[in-house]
C-alpha cells in the first residue's frame, strides 16, 4: 500500500516517505549528524549503533524525510507510538528550519507527543524546549543501559 504522503511545508519543501532502498543513505546522514552533534559519544558507540539503526531501528518506525532539489535526503525523522524516536539533519543543512519543519509535521500528522533526548545533547534539548516540549522525567542511563542520561520530554498541553 503506497500513499503519496508529500505535503508542502512553510519552506516550500516536501515531506516525503523513505524507501528501504534509501536506508544506507539514511544511516550515512545519521552518522554525519551524530558526529556533528553528539560529541559525548565514543567511537565504539557509533560503531555499535550503526548496524542497529540499519538493520533494526529503521524498520521499527514510520520514516519521513526532506530532500534537497536534487532528491538527496537532507533530514529525516522516525516515529513510533506517538514518540519521536529519531530526528537527524545533514550537518550542511543545519539552521535551515528542516528539523523544525519535520517536527511540526510529525506533531500535526503523526500525532507526536513525546521525545527522549540525550541530556548531553544540549542543542537538541534547547530545540525541543523551544518547540514546546518539557522534561517530565530523567533517566541516568539510555534505553540500552549505556551511561548517557536521557531526558523524557512531552509536548506541553
Amino acid at each position: 500500500m503506497t500513499h503519496d504522503l508529500r505535503r508542502r511545508t512553510p519552506m516550500d519543501k516536501e515531506i516525503d516517505t523513505v524507501k528501504k532502498s534509501e536506508y544506507k543513505q539514511i544511516v550515512e546522514l545519521w552518522e554525519a549528524s551524530v558526529r556533528a552533534t553528539h560529541h559525548f559519544l565514543k567511537e565504539e558507540d557509533i560503531r555499535y549503533f550503526k548496524p542497529l539503526i540499519l538493520n533494526t531501528y529503521l524498520d521499527a518506525v514510520a520514516l519521513r524525510c526532506m530532500r534537497d532539489d536534487g532528491g538527496k535526503i537532507v533530514g529525516f525523522l522516525g516515529v513510533a507510538d506517538q514518540n519521536l524516536e529519531m530526528l537527524f539533519i545533514d550537518p550542511q543543512y543545519r539552521g535551515k528550519k528542516i528539523g523544525k519543519t519535520l517536527l511540526q509535521y510529525a506533531i500535526a500528522h503523526m500525532e507526536v507527543k513525546k521525545v527522549d533526548v540525550n541530556e548531553q545533547n544540549e542543542q537538541a534539548v534547547g530545540f525541543y524546549e523551544h518547540c514546546g516540549f518539557e522534561t517530565i522525567k530523567r533517566s541516568k542511563l539510555d534505553s540500552l543501559g549505556k551511561p548517557y542520561p536521557t531526558l523524557h520530554m512531552e509536548l506541553k498541553k
